[in-house]
C-alpha cells in the first residue's frame, strides 16, 4: 500500500496562503480522482480542491479553521494504485459559488 500526501496547490492567483474551511471528507472515506476533498479560502476566493488520487483517506493534516502555505502536506490518501492516480492530472481547483447576501 502506498501513501501519498497531498500538498496545498498553488491556486493561480499568486497567493502564498490559504484556510482551510471545510473538510469534505473524513479519514477513512474512499476517494475517487477529481473528488473534492477540502474547500479553502485565499484572499480573493472560495475554492473547492479535488483529489489527484484513488484510495482511502488515511490522515487530516490540517484541521480547518487554520492558514496553510501554498507546499504544505495537508492530508494523506492510502492506495494501492497510488502510481497508476498520479499519472492522471488533476483537474483544475474549482472556486466554489459566492455566498448569496
Amino acid at each position: 500500500m502506498t501513501v501519498s500526501k497531498f500538498t496545498l496547490p498553488d491556486v493561480g492567483e499568486g497567493l502564498t496562503e490559504a484556510e482551510i474551511v471545510e473538510w469534505k471528507v473524513a479519514p477513512g472515506d474512499t476517494v475517487t480522482i477529481n473528488q473534492v476533498l477540502v474547500e479553502i479560502e485565499t484572499a480573493k476566493s472560495l475554492v473547492e480542491l479535488p483529489s489527484p488520487f484513488v484510495g482511502v483517506v488515511g490522515e487530516i493534516l490540517v484541521p480547518a479553521g487554520s492558514t496553510v502555505d501554498v507546499g504544505t502536506a495537508i492530508i494523506t490518501i492510502h492506495s494501492d494504485q497510488a502510481a497508476d492516480a498520479a499519472a492522471v492530472p488533476a483537474a483544475a481547483p474549482v472556486p466554489a459559488a459566492a455566498p448569496v447576501p
